[in-house]
């Protein structure tokens, strides 16, 4: 079967399954009133570590005018907070709060959930299979 139009388009492909799952996603996410990008960041931000924002729009993959206002949301909730970063205290870098961390935790079921159904859909091994074909291609293109 030949495939035209959209559908012979990697990119199109790859964008119809990334809305697909996140869909998905935002629905887990829904109850604890959390987007997709805000749960992205309190995840980068699991590590404890402190990210700058530079690191923090590369790992989410946003650019930072919309990270810069997804984090001050995260600030209004008390998600997380600016301090000076670990290296250079100089720097400011952005941390998840204990109530950051809690909300995460809480969230981890349904994420879970989410994951399974997928798995569940398209099969395990596939899903498996399919999320190292996706990182190597990745890599291949950076």
């Amino acid at each position: 079967m030949t495939v035209t139009g959209l559908g012979s388009s990697l990119a199109y492909l790859l964008s119809r399954a990334e809305r697909s799952v996140n869909r998905g996603l935002a629905a887990a996410l829904a109850g604890e009133d959390l987007t997709v990008e805000q749960w992205r960041i309190l995840r980068a931000l699991a590590d404890g570590r402190g990210h700058s924002m530079g690191e923090l729009a590369a790992a989410v993959l946003m650019p930072h005018p919309t990270l810069t206002k997804a984090v001050d949301r995260l600030i209004d909730r008390a998600l997380v907070y600016r301090g000076p970063s670990g290296g250079d205290r100089r720097r400011v870098a952005v941390f998840v709060s204990d109530r950051g961390s809690d909300l995460l935790a809480r969230v981890e079921g349904s994420i879970a959930d989410h994951h399974r159904h997928i798995e569940q859909s398209f099969g395990i091994e596939r899903t498996e299979q399919l999320m190292r074909d996706l990182e190597s291609l990745v890599q291949s293109l950076e």
